[in-house]
């Protein structure tokens, strides 16, 4: 879906060893709550983990490139505009699950998942690596410190929840689970949470078909189950939360609703997909244009089912039990 945009990316690794699917839309949310349905149970990942025994591709994993990651704050204010936001039974899961209200939340973009977390009574400190998403999200009352996840200095703080949302796949999934372990006190719970979006079957064929055209020979999200590459992806999570020891076991929940979308919400979104930022403004324009053409083809909005997928456990009171 985003194969052209390696040239202006700077990566130190060849574009043909990417999975450009990993840059698309990989973060946060909007302060606007889900309507729809919620189905309490339990973004992405190619169909083989890149860190997979016998594999030699780290380089290849999100957490590498770190051009993409930082590149959301680019336009924070559209960025928190017109981000999707996260389930209210998610985050009421996550609070009645962890053992007080102090969260952190790692990736924290401009804070829309932390104000929901707020608005559920939490005291919430962030964590980003952009200074221009961290200063949209102070603006909502809470701290945020600037940092990767992996260098950030707790200072001896402890925390009753870790949260993530649409970020983790930034971290090191073994690192990261660390870290987290590191910070969380016993019973504290470790939470990654994306968005799954899948439009309509007619109008997601016809996002494919722009995306071949605007953008031939990339990989297109659009063209397959966007779901399943969520969910490998948390099993990735779950996996590095697994290899620290530190955890019980994880669990994987799962939250259908749905969202309606006029045409210009969803070109609003469409620019803060991962690379879409670094896009020439030319290309940007075709495939906005073209997106715009089938909505409108489409009667002009539809409704898009996002499916909320979860990796969580809750911390032991020993890191390393016999």
């Amino acid at each position: 879906m985003v194969g052209s945009l390696v040239a202006g990316l700077d990566f130190r690794v060849a574009p043909e060893q990417l999975d450009l699917r990993a840059l698309l839309p990989l973060r946060r949310a909007r302060n606007q709550q889900p309507s729809g349905h919620s189905e309490r149970d339990r973004w992405y990942m190619p169909a083989q983990h890149e860190g997979q025994s016998g594999q030699n591709s780290s380089a290849n994993e999100p957490h590498q490139h770190r051009q993409v990651a930082e590149s959301f704050g680019a336009d924070a204010e559209r960025y928190d505009r017109a981000r999707p936001s996260y389930p209210a039974a998610l985050v009421e899961r996550i609070v009645a699950a962890s053992p007080g209200p102090g969260v952190l939340d790692v990736g924290c973009g401009t804070g829309i998942a932390a104000r929901q977390f707020q608005a559920a009574g939490c005291r919430v400190l962030g964590v980003d690596p952009d200074p221009r998403m961290a200063d949209l999200a102070r603006q909502s009352g809470f701290g945020v410190e600037v940092a990767t996840f992996e260098a950030w200095d707790p200072a001896g703080r402890a925390f009753d929840a870790v949260i993530a949302r649409q970020a983790w796949h930034w971290v090191d999934p073994v690192a990261g689970a660390a870290k987290a372990a590191q910070v969380l006190r016993p019973g504290g719970r470790l939470a990654v949470f994306w968005n799954a979006f899948q439009p309509p079957p007619g109008l997601g064929e016809a996002f494919a078909e722009v995306y071949r055209q605007v953008m031939p020979g990339s990989p297109n999200l659009w063209a397959g189950p966007i779901l399943d590459a969520y969910l490998m992806m948390c099993g990735t999570a779950a996996d590095g939360i697994r290899q620290t020891g530190a955890f019980g076991d994880p669990e994987q929940w799962r939250f259908g609703w749905d969202r309606p979308y006029t045409r210009g919400e969803w070109l609003d979104q469409v620019p803060t997909f991962g690379g879409h930022t670094q896009l020439p403004p030319a290309k940007l324009e075709d495939l906005l244009a073209g997106i715009g053409t089938a909505i409108d083809a489409a009667g002009g909005s539809f409704t898009m089912r996002y499916t909320t997928v979860a990796a969580t456990a809750a911390r032991r009171a020993s890191p390393n039990p016999a």
